[in-house]
């Protein structure tokens, strides 16, 4: 499938996407010619659908997604076995409603695929996206993800959809689809929170609460986190007046929920960390001290080491710059992030020759264009002042 689907149809055929891989798969196919089949079925109702849109979507795309398996199987010299499977074809009618979804997510985030791997896949078979979308979100060649999808499929072509699988594996999985925001045609930003919101329909899970609460928190401040030339725009500095309060007020009270639950969690902790910056009107209003708290019950709960980084900054901020810099001496100094975190804390130390020096040094190590670009003008903007605080004291 190399277009994608547009407008309302669009959202209806990716919604049923899982539903009618599950029925295909218990009805006796394997999961990668399913998925194949699928794949065709929509091409064909995005064909189709506008001039004779049918009563029953889901039973039509079930119909023509398992007359394109059978006639993909019939034209193999496949084993008996196989061919006796489906020799006979189920009398097209309203599709079943069980839903499928979750072995799904469960599936695609099976612990053999690799983390890119399993984006990908859950990406195609449980967002129904095409093979071009997710290249293009990823900045990747058409081909090349096609053989990544594939290879996956292969990976999990003997797993049925009956079987139990980890949660927390597939909630990795969505933050990572998540924490790549937007490229291309496709917002995977929103498309990460549409897929959390079906899990949490599917299982009763505190932590899938919790994920979902992360991604509305982070998603409200969007708008605030880039300039009008693209630049990024530090949360002390955003405009809260562009935070969606709707995102915000969803968020916490998904958060408030899961929490009351007592189960808690290492998305549970982020989404408490980011319900309190949502909740401070000023930067200068935040709570510093409960962050510190959230963070010390996030490394408990991880032992995280990016976790104990972003504890620092909090130390910094609720206790001063020098206890900062000292929970910062405790952590690898080759931890991403730690050269700027050091030039922060120097920075609100005083220290801002140190902190300009430092600036340079982080943006030399960063990984991305936007974020360098916003070092080397922490490190200018630090270097002007230590210039001329010099020249006023000569």
């Amino acid at each position: 499938m190399t277009g994608g689907p547009v407008g309302a149809d669009a959202a209806l055929l990716r919604g049923l996407v899982p539903e009618v891989l599950g029925i295909l798969g218990r009805r006796g196919a394997d999961f990668a010619a399913a998925e194949d089949a699928v794949q065709d079925a929509l091409v064909e109702a995005l064909r189709t659908w506008r001039a004779d849109p049918p009563r029953d979507p889901k039973g039509w795309l079930v119909t023509v997604a398992w007359r394109r398996f059978l006639d993909a199987t019939r034209s193999e010299t496949a084993r008996r076995g196989r061919e006796e499977r489906v020799e006979a074809e189920p009398v097209p009618g309203p599709a079943s409603d069980h839903d499928d979804a979750l072995e799904l997510y469960f599936l695609c985030a099976h612990p053999s695929l690799s983390p890119s791997s399993a984006v990908a896949l859950t990406l195609r078979a449980v967002g129904g996206l095409t093979t071009r979308q997710i290249a293009a979100a990823y900045l990747v060649p058409e081909a090349t993800m096609a053989q990544r999808i594939s290879r996956a499929k292969r990976t999990v072509a003997g797993e049925r959809l009956n079987r139990p699988g980890d949660v927390a594996t597939v909630l990795r999985v969505l933050y990572l689809v998540f924490n790549e925001g937007y490229s291309g045609d496709v917002d995977l930003a929103a498309e990460a929170i549409r897929l959390t919101r079906r899990l949490a329909e599917s299982v009763d899970h505190p932590e899938v609460a919790g994920l979902l609460a992360l991604m509305l928190l982070h998603h409200a401040r969007r708008a605030a986190r880039t300039g009008p030339a693209g630049e990024l725009v530090p949360l002390a500095e955003q405009d809260r007046g562009r935070w969606d309060t709707a995102l915000i007020t969803e968020g916490v009270a998904v958060l408030q929920a899961a929490l009351a639950r007592d189960r808690l969690g290492e998305f549970q902790a982020q989404a408490a960390v980011a319900a309190l910056h949502a909740d401070a009107p000023r930067a200068e209003d935040t709570d510093w001290p409960q962050i510190v708290e959230w963070y010390d019950e996030l490394v408990r709960l991880t032992g995280s080491p990016v976790a104990r980084l972003n504890r620092a900054v909090a130390v910094g901020e609720a206790d001063g710059p020098g206890a900062g810099l000292a929970a910062l001496d405790e952590l690898d100094p080759a931890l991403p992030r730690w050269t700027a975190v050091r030039a922060h804390l120097c920075a609100r130390a005083g220290d801002r020759a140190t902190a300009a020096r430092l600036y340079v040094e982080a943006a030399a190590l960063a990984s991305n264009t936007a974020e360098r670009d916003h070092l080397t003008r922490c490190a200018a903007r630090l270097h002007t002042a230590s210039t001329e605080g010099t020249h006023r004291q000569n």
